[in-house]
């Protein structure tokens, strides 16, 4: 199988190395074809390693940092005071194109600055925006775009992102013409803020776009739209929401009496565990030049193993091309109507 090399900020998210460190050793013992760049403080990273396999150290490779950019660091102070930085180094191996792309659990905002100014939005795209795929009552999945990338969208964003959100669907979902719709608080078109309505009147004006309408949270898993756009403070309130409501059933399933185990089990979809953070994790920020995933920063070491698993599909996938190529075709066509 063809290699795959990740770029891995190891100093990232609530429990930094001692989470990184053994999820990437586990990765590379499963998986023969990846090799992966280690980005952190030595002196941290070093003591973790003293007991891996010499045959997964082959194709570990380290990369000192001199810093760490922190979550409580705005994002415009942290992109100034960057440089050598675990992430920014991580960042700067994908720009280099020695990486095929960059995992982090650090600040979103920090993440989102810096890859900005390093690897550039695809042409007609201002900003990126995270994006995740959820399963749903149709057994399929949706896809769901801004999920903690811009606390605020304008119109004009969110009809970018019902652009990339209908390329992600048509390239990993298989659907011809995804049907788009708009996270709001109801389904009447007036309501909502300006700039959501705003942008229903212009999806309904926009070629190549199957806009259906507004949807509410409540009906964040039923099936109605492929692909469900809002702002990245909706949309991570959304799933943090729906996270925290399957991890409480999840542990109520797991210790509870047999007769509340069967009722939770029925209520819950085989489906659920897909959006258990435990084992479901990465958000590709989407609309880059290159590859940039962002796991939960509360990741356990499962969950970033699974951060690993959807980077290495993510560039299997070649998605951050295809939806290049196919985004160019889809503005071009906009433009001309």
């Amino acid at each position: 199988m063809t290699r795959v090399t990740l770029a891995v900020d190891a100093m990232g998210g609530d429990f930094g190395p001692h989470v990184t460190v053994p999820a990437v050793l586990q990765a590379l013992g499963i998986y023969p074809f990846l090799e992966i760049y280690l980005v952190g403080l030595p002196d941290t990273l070093q003591p973790l390693l003293v007991k891996a396999d010499s045959s997964v150290l082959e194709r570990l490779h380290c990369i000192a940092a001199e810093s760490v950019i922190t979550s409580d660091v705005k994002p415009s102070s942290a992109i100034r005071q960057s440089k050598n930085s675990s992430m920014r180094l991580a960042l700067e191996l994908v720009k280099e194109q020695k990486a095929q792309a960059c995992l982090s659990a650090g600040d979103t905002g920090a993440l989102m600055g810096i890859a900005l100014l390093l690897l550039k939005p695809l042409p007609q795209i201002r900003r990126p925006a995270l994006m995740t795929l959820l399963p749903n009552a149709m057994n399929g999945q949706t896809v769901i775009l801004d999920i903690g990338a811009n606390v605020e969208a304008d119109s004009e964003m969110l009809v970018q992102f019902a652009l990339m959100g209908t390329v992600v669907a048509q390239q990993m979902l298989a659907i011809s013409e995804p049907r788009i719709a708009l996270l709001n608080v109801g389904q009447e078109e007036s309501k909502g803020k300006e700039s959501i309505r705003q942008a229903a009147k212009l999806l309904r004006q926009q070629s190549g776009i199957r806009y259906t309408g507004f949807l509410e949270g409540s009906e964040l898993l039923t099936g109605q739209a492929d692909v469900l756009v809002c702002d990245g403070f909706s949309g991570n309130v959304a799933l943090k929401t729906l996270e925290g409501a399957v991890r409480y059933f999840l542990q109520r399933a797991g210790r509870g009496q047999s007769i509340w185990r069967r009722l939770i089990r029925t209520l819950l979809s085989p489906n659920t565990s897909k959006i258990d953070p435990d084992k479901y994790n990465g958000a590709f920020l989407l609309g880059l030049s290159g590859v940039v995933i962002k796991s939960h920063g509360a990741a356990n070491q499962q969950a970033f193993l699974a951060a690993i698993e959807q980077s290495i599909l993510t560039v299997q996938r070649q998605l951050s091309q295809r939806v290049a190529r196919q985004l160019a075709t889809v503005v071009a066509r906009s433009d001309r109507t």
